[in-house]
């Protein structure tokens, strides 16, 4: 068979001959060609023209059909997309020069409408982002086609290319339908809201559409910690959210740590029973359970102070001695303090099932070995329970100090931040950052400092929650466990 002439090399050896020899280029740097050759290279012409115009690249590589797409989007885009671009970027800036007038109550004007402006903004830049990544993709299809026409390779046709983006693309195909509903329904109001913190966007004079919105760069961040009303009130509710958040975190933790302890130790029969008893609280919705307990420990009609009001009236000797009705909602103190009981009630059933299983899998040889050396049920719980149990939980417990952080519910259905607190602007006494932020936003139109405050609230969680992540031994030991 000498005479037949040699089989051509199909794509894929091609392919491997082009990596050997990129690979031996690099051992090689000398053997580089000069920079003057560089600029003549089919590689450099292609991403040299996809970069003056997207598709053209494509179309110098012999891939007409790939870029006659990119070209056509190109031309789409230029002349559908460029004055919308340049009005919203306008909006953007300027956020409207003339405001809606009304005449007799009638509009005669509509003006422009500050936050529309922003919005839209906001969804040009993202688009113009997502272009942007469509420009730099064809460029560097257009620079690797070169680079491969440069050794001799034959470009991949249209239905090829496909092909091989189906095949090694599949998982960035699936991803890309996520990544823009991220864009646009997380990422977008997430923009939205830190820009509106650099915003007067704040009633009763400049709420669009009849006012304007006007960029004030830091002015409301100076407000909120220099302005005796804000800073006071930031202030007070944001040491009374740390308060909150480290009790509840702590409180939930611990009391189901205890009553999982307890369950699980020798001497109790009828576990199952006992979980079950103590998971209701949990099993039962949040939102009712929370309105019953705000009933219970009403100042009028509770069955609580009903109680002492009763005895108080049969024994009136108990007044002389100081006994009265419990001032749960009217009092701070005794606010807060029922705030923390009620909300451990509801959390530790959670903690207590998950520590449960988490004791369960620990190894019975461990304890027979330690009660061996001689060690007494301190000393197995020291040294065993506790540390196995807060390897497992310890990033659960960050997350739920994060969750507790913002616990509206709690706080709004409970109390709604009651009582009252007259050295505050717009929050109570037992007002967390979260639910302050509520009354601000719904109540009062305060949407500046609304934000502004929401962004504090993210950057102070975001690093306590990374800090508190990177320290945990689940992260950095995380083959130790298994």
């Amino acid at each position: 068979m000498a005479g037949l002439p040699a089989p051509k090399l199909k794509r894929n050896d091609q392919e491997l001959e082009l990596k050997r020899n990129d690979q031996e280029s690099e051992l090689n740097p000398n053997e580089q060609k000069p920079i003057k050759n560089v600029f003549k290279t089919k590689a450099y012409i292609a991403s040299f023209l996809s970069l003056i115009f997207m598709g053209l690249g494509q179309l110098y590589n012999r891939q007409i059909g790939k870029g006659l797409f990119f070209s056509v989007l190109w031309l789409y885009i230029l002349i559908f997309y460029a004055q919308p671009f340049q009005w919203a970027m306008w909006g953007l800036r300027t956020l409207g020069e003339s405001p809606q007038i009304r005449e007799r109550g009638r509009v005669v004007f509509e003006g422009h409408h500050s936050i529309f402006l922003m919005i839209e903004g906001i969804i040009a830049l993202l688009i113009a982002i997502v272009i942007l990544c469509i420009y730099v993709i064809s460029v560097r299809d257009a620079y690797k086609v070169g680079k491969a026409r440069d050794k001799g390779v034959t470009p991949r046709t249209l239905k090829q290319s496909l092909q091989n983006s189906w095949e090694n693309g599949f998982a960035y195909i699936l991803l890309t339908p996520t990544v823009i509903f991220t864009l646009f329904l997380t990422i977008l109001p997430l923009i939205f809201s830190v820009m509106i913190a650099f915003t007067n966007y704040s009633g009763p004079n400049h709420l669009p559409p009849r006012n304007l919105v006007d960029w004030v760069g830091f002015q409301t961040f100076t407000d909120l910690f220099n302005r005796n009303s804000w800073s006071r009130t930031f202030y007070g509710v944001f040491m009374w959210t740390i308060v909150w958040a480290v009790l509840t975190t702590f409180t939930t933790f611990f009391v189901g740590f205890f009553y999982a302890v307890l369950i699980e130790s020798k001497g109790v029969k009828f576990k199952k029973f006992w979980r079950g008893i103590f998971i209701l609280p949990w099993a039962i919705p949040a939102f009712v359970m929370i309105l019953i307990m705000r009933n219970i420990f009403n100042g009028q009609f509770g069955p609580i102070n009903k109680y002492i009001n009763n005895l108080i009236d049969q024994f009136p000797i108990l007044a002389e001695w100081g006994l009265s009705a419990i001032p749960f909602f009217t009092d701070p103190t005794w606010a807060k303090i029922m705030l923390v009981v009620v909300n451990m009630w509801f959390g530790f059933p959670f903690w207590m099932i998950l520590m449960a299983g988490v004791m369960t899998g620990i190894d019975k040889e461990q304890y027979e070995a330690a009660e061996i050396d001689g060690a007494n049920a301190w000393q197995k719980f020291r040294s065993i329970t506790f540390p196995v149990v807060m390897f497992s939980t310890s990033p659960l417990l960050i997350m739920s100090f994060a969750g507790n952080f913002n616990n509206f519910n709690m706080i709004y259905l409970f109390t709604e931040g009651r009582p009252t607190n007259s050295d505050y602007s717009y929050a109570g006494s037992t007002d967390i950052l979260i639910s302050w932020i509520y009354k601000m936003t719904f109540d009062h139109n305060q949407f500046a400092m609304a934000s502004a405050v929401g962004l504090l609230i993210f950057i102070v969680v975001a690093i306590f929650s990374v800090w508190n992540f990177s320290k945990t031994r689940a992260f950095k030991e995380e083959d130790m466990m298994r």
